[in-house]
């Protein structure tokens, strides 16, 4: 099977957003891995946009490792084929908004 996070997104329609403490954002644009096996690989990376206060409002863009955002950030929005593969992963917003 595909990865089906494959194909590049633009910031304003990401898989997923992610929220960390401090006012963090990060919005997952593609991975590099099916999520099966990003589960088995504490490298997997994920192209995303992050904003912090270190930003000045602004996204910055660039690679970053999954297992990072999962252990720091929430999950607040994201596709429904992203709940579905990546919703177990990591902290979840009991709200979850679903983004087209």
């Amino acid at each position: 099977m595909a990865n089906p996070f494959a194909k590049s997104r633009k910031t304003d329609a990401p898989y997923a957003i992610y929220q960390g403490p401090g006012g963090w954002e990060w919005r997952v644009l593609k991975t590099y891995k099916q999520p099966e096996n990003e589960v088995k690989d504490r490298y997997a990376r994920w192209m995303v946009a992050a904003k912090s206060p270190h930003t000045y409002g602004e996204f910055e863009m660039g690679d970053t490792y999954a297992s990072e955002i999962l252990q720091y950030a929430r999950l607040v929005a994201c596709t429904g084929d992203w709940l579905v593969a990546n919703g177990k992963r990591g902290s979840v917003a009991m709200d979850v908004e679903r983004l087209g």
